[in-house]
């Protein structure tokens, strides 16, 4: 039990510290223009794109390690339901009661500071993280319980 719970605290802690490295890595490396459409803060496509998939790698590299620290059990499943609770609060907390403005003009680069403040997307988008995760980290437990 107290393997379990270590894995799934110490596997979400890999998941967020992999999750900020990545997107700050990708923003240094593609930049303002690349991340955002034109003159607008929302995301472009191929930030989403790219969003997604750092999500899916990340919490299927998390699945990995609870599932290591676990040594079976359902702790994956604990590091999924966290996942995706915490996920979708953080959504409803977007989309709700701190909705992003919509109407800012974007006029050049800007720094990674203030791209993460200002930066929205559409909420389908918001909505779909979470569960990209869980669903990661569940591939990332199956891929442990096969080698």
């Amino acid at each position: 039990m107290v393997r379990s719970i270590i894995g799934v605290i110490v596997g979400y802690i890999v998941m967020v510290i992999l999750q900020v490295a990545a997107f700050m890595t990708l923003y240094a490396v593609v930049g303002t223009n690349w991340s955002f459409k034109p003159h607008s803060f929302q995301a472009s496509t191929r930030w989403t794109l790219a969003q997604f998939v750092i999500i899916v790698v990340t919490a299927i590299i998390a699945g990995l390690v609870c599932a290591s620290i676990a040594k079976g059990g359902r702790a994956t499943i604990g590091l999924a339901i966290v996942v995706l609770i915490l996920g979708l609060a953080a959504a409803v907390w977007k989309t709700t009661l701190q909705p992003p403005d919509k109407t800012a003009l974007r006029l050049g680069p800007v720094s990674q500071v203030e791209a993460m403040n200002k930066a929205w997307h559409p909420s389908w988008v918001v909505f779909l993280g979470p569960v990209l995760g869980a669903a990661g980290v569940m591939v990332g437990g199956k891929l442990r319980k096969r080698s």
